[in-house]
């Protein structure tokens, strides 16, 4: 049997329904975290394990000091160096979690994007704030979740650089395209092809599921699904939850691409098991 590693920060919802799936296909998955991988003078070791996985899915990176997370983020690396497959690969998780390299790799790629500005600084950002002369959004450069989340017009909106661990991440406000409230769509992309969909509807302007959104079944054209699989494409994640937002020309963009994304929300309104969609593919 095929060992697959699913690299967790604790053993969630998530976790179970991906062991769960990779059991019926007849693979042997164990759960790690990656905190507990060492690097050896013969290798990589795996607590309890002879030998390397045949695959990891790295279902979350436990937080931890730059060091640590750095190590970890290494150990894929190393996995990879040694053949492993892993999903998804410590360069596409780390152009994800830095939404600068994200908002970059998607502009290069001419993929519609709001214009987004990162600096260092709050002199550097009051002068991006006074020339943008529109609403922009304030994102930490390491965040999820709707966490940290703040819209500003004026420079003295602006924190404090201690505030933002001294980055401005800064990103134009897309306002609704409609009179039908705060909405923005949620693909789930593996291998380029869509997995599930949904709408997050909100009565406030973070559309984010842990902030109170709801999920709403949703069937996207295939011009979204194929931006939302260029998105994924760019930032070379093998799947990604890539969240899109209409604006008011009626132009379809890409918000962010999230390499390490949950999925239960989608799952309650999405046909099928979408652990079984994403074990199938990365068994194949």
């Amino acid at each position: 049997m095929k060992r697959i590693a699913i690299a967790i920060d604790r053993v969630d919802w998530h976790a179970r329904r991906l062991s769960a799936a990779f059991l019926a296909l007849d693979m042997a998955p164990f759960f790690v975290s990656l905190r507990d991988v060492a690097f050896t003078p013969a290798g990589l070791r795996f607590p309890e394990l002879d030998g390397l996985p045949d695959a990891v899915f790295v279902r979350a990176i436990a937080a931890g000091s730059f060091e640590e997370v750095t190590r970890r983020l290494g150990v894929l690396h190393a996995l990879a160096a040694r053949g492993v497959a892993v999903w998804n690969s410590a360069r596409a998780i780390e152009r994800c979690v830095d939404k600068s390299m994200t908002a970059f790799l998607l502009a290069a790629a001419g993929i519609p994007t709001p214009e987004t500005w990162t600096v260092e600084g709050w002199n550097a950002a009051a002068a991006v704030v006074a020339q943008a002369a529109t609403e922009l959004v304030l994102k930490p450069l390491f965040g999820a979740q709707g966490r940290g989340l703040r819209r500003l017009r004026n420079p003295e909106d602006l924190p404090p650089p201690d505030a933002v661990a001294g980055v401005y991440h800064l990103q134009r406000f897309v306002p609704p395209a409609d009179d039908t409230g705060f909405c923005d769509y949620r693909l789930l992309i593996c291998r380029g092809e869509l997995i599930a969909a949904m709408i997050r509807r909100s009565a406030e302007w973070v559309t984010n599921l842990h902030r109170g959104a709801r999920p709403v079944p949703f069937v996207p054209t295939p011009e979204m699904v194929a931006l939302a699989a260029r998105a994924t494409a760019a930032v070379g994640a093998d799947y990604a939850g890539v969240d899109l937002i209409a604006a008011a020309d009626g132009r379809i963009l890409v918000l962010e691409v999230n390499s390490m994304p949950g999925w239960r929300g989608l799952q309650s309104v999405a046909e099928g098991s979408i652990a079984t969609a994403l074990a199938r593919r990365l068994v194949a």
